[in-house]
């Protein structure tokens, strides 16, 4: 655990301690530290709200004076019973270590005990009080699961410096003002309805054309690298399931069955099984590979409601999967090549990344030797092409371990971008074969990857990326075209067509609305050009150019005008 992460974590405790102090009768129940900060899950006797911080915040410090270290106890189940009896939510998890066979162990600090694992300050004159602060209350299920009681769960931002915490409050309000939801809204990109169903998302028109054209941009990059399109179901016979270890090691994640004349099948929860199935419909020989199978596939997985948030965590996504079948003499190039495509693709969409290393989970197909080799190609062809990355230790998928690409949008956070799969599990449990240049049967490496991953997800970055204000290729309304008056109408409804003839999206303005009002609407509609038109424009058979992005460009030639947009949107700048 780092310094910052022990601070945060035994801020936690602190705000424990001062809850239970001010509200008697409270249940504390979890608290960890977490990305900027920290948090406690409480089942308070009556509620609380926002307005309760400043008083528990002063508890909290006033604590914080006389406390001094943690003291570690180890304890046997019995002496942990005993000191948490009367809280259920202590009790669950001390019978859940038991069962693991792990130590108990309490901290205290003060008058407050805790169940804890450790990961503490030496002292708390180690934490700056002026570099935290409790930031907001939240609902959340007891272990996330929606079966279980709703608890309070208290925010706390915490950093080393209070000048850390300033910075990152001013990120946080440009991101409320940047948010996916409150923007998709505004501009009218997509909606989620109740009648359909939570984390099922509906994609409005202008957030259909953004769609299609990040999907046509990867058709075209992907069939550039030799790649072939294929398609799959949204359902599949249980078999299948059970065949690929689907049903086995992830069936939280699935959906029940469809019973179809006595046959049971699932929605798929991910697209390999189908491509492996396109793979053995018939006989490969080395010559063959590698073969790359390209899908913009739709795929269902469970989440919790209390879980789902936005395009960020859904319950039916497409997927852009890929699946690469290959010799084990061809996977270091095919990994090689994979790098290069990621960073050609996040080039274009302007984002910055960082790269990790996700090694085997607790829950894994296969064994330790075939992991540890695949664990060793991926770092080696890292080091090979002198990329950067770390280390996530137990992050790899159930059936083989992985490289995260994680995006860094213009506030610097990180999102979940392209992965990049080795796995030599499924083939094996598919019993995958090819004709090797030996003339016997040999089994295929499979690598699975993704660029945007899901679709959803990709875009509701982008959103906030951008901030709304997308670049001219994916903007669903390129050109936006102002007369002044009705008088330049007719005028104004030619320029209109000779940009759609140009293949440029283009709207016109016909309302009452002043210039100004007009101007404004297309600033907040984040249109990137506004063609003006009055009187002398009408007359010179001209435009004036407002660019969202840069200075008034003036009144220009409309030819010269589309070849410039054309280029722009070419290079997709």
């Amino acid at each position: 655990m780092s310094k910052i992460e022990e601070k945060r974590h035994s801020l936690a405790h602190l705000l424990a301690a001062a809850v239970l102090e001010l509200y008697p009768g409270t249940k504390n129940t979890i608290g960890p530290s977490i990305d900027n900060g920290f948090y406690y899950d409480f089942e308070f006797p009556s509620p609380i709200s926002d307005t309760n911080l400043k008083e528990i915040e002063k508890k909290m410090k006033k604590l914080s004076n006389s406390w001094k270290s943690f003291e570690k106890k180890d304890v046997s189940a019995e002496e942990a019973r005993e000191h948490f009896k009367d809280n259920p939510y202590k009790l669950e998890l001390i019978g859940e270590i038991i069962s693991k066979g792990e130590p108990l162990t309490l901290y205290t600090s003060g008058s407050f005990t805790d169940l804890c694992r450790g990961g503490h300050v030496e002292d708390m004159r180690e934490v700056d009080n002026d570099a935290w602060k409790l930031s907001h209350i939240a609902g959340a299920y007891w272990r996330g699961n929606e079966k279980n009681k709703m608890l309070t769960r208290i925010y706390g931002l915490a950093f080393d410096t209070k000048e850390e915490l300033d910075t990152y409050e001013k990120m946080i309000e440009e991101a409320k003002r940047r948010d996916h939801r409150k923007l998709g809204a505004e501009l009218n990109l997509f909606s989620v309805d109740d009648r359909l169903g939570q984390g099922l998302i509906l994609w409005h028109p202008k957030g259909g054309i953004i769609r299609k054209e990040i999907e046509d941009y990867e058709r075209e990059l992907v069939l550039k690298h030799g790649y072939d399109l294929v398609y799959t179901p949204h359902i599949a016979s249980e078999k299948l399931f059970i065949e690929s270890g689907h049903l086995e090691n992830y069936i939280d994640s699935m959906y029940g069955s469809i019973e179809i004349e006595g046959e049971k099948y699932r929605l798929k929860p991910m697209n390999c099984p189908g491509h492996i199935c396109i793979y053995q419909a018939r006989v490969h020989s080395y010559r063959d590979l590698p073969l790359r199978f390209a899908e913009f596939g739709t795929v269902y997985r469970y989440e919790l409601s209390g879980t789902l948030q936005g395009l960020l965590r859904v319950r039916g996504f497409t997927q852009d999967d890929a699946h690469i079948f290959c010799t084990p003499e061809q996977v270091e190039n095919e990994v090689k090549e994979l790098l290069s495509l990621v960073d050609e693709m996040l080039k274009t969409f302007r984002y910055p990344y960082s790269i990790e290393l996700s090694t085997k989970p607790e829950k894994a197909m296969g064994s330790k030797e075939t992991w540890d080799k695949a664990e060793q190609l991926l770092k080696s062809v890292l080091e090979k092409e002198g990329k950067e990355y770390t280390v996530d230790a137990g992050g790899g998928a159930f059936y083989g371990p992985k490289l995260d690409f994680k995006l860094i949008d213009s506030l610097g956070r990180k999102w979940q971008g392209p992965t990049v799969q080795l796995d030599f599990n499924l083939p094996e449990r598919f019993k995958m074969e090819y004709i090797g240049s030996d003339g016997k049967a040999h089994r295929p490496v499979m690598l699975h990857r993704v660029l945007v991953g899901s679709m959803e997800r990709f875009f509701g970055g982008l959103i906030e990326h951008y901030a709304g204000a997308f670049p001219l290729w994916l903007s669903p309304v390129q050109v936006k075209v102002l007369p002044i008056g009705e008088g330049h109408f007719a005028y104004a409804t030619e320029v209109l067509d000779k940009m759609k003839t140009a293949g440029i999206r283009a709207e016109l303005d016909v309302s009452d609305e002043t210039l100004g009002k007009k101007i404004r609407n297309v600033k907040t509609e984040k249109i990137p050009y506004a063609l003006v038109i009055g009187d002398k424009e009408v007359a010179d058979k001209k435009v004036t150019v407002e660019s969202r992005d840069r200075d008034n460009e003036g009144v220009q030639e409309v030819e010269t005008l589309i070849e410039k947009l054309k280029t722009e949107i070419k290079e997709k700048k």
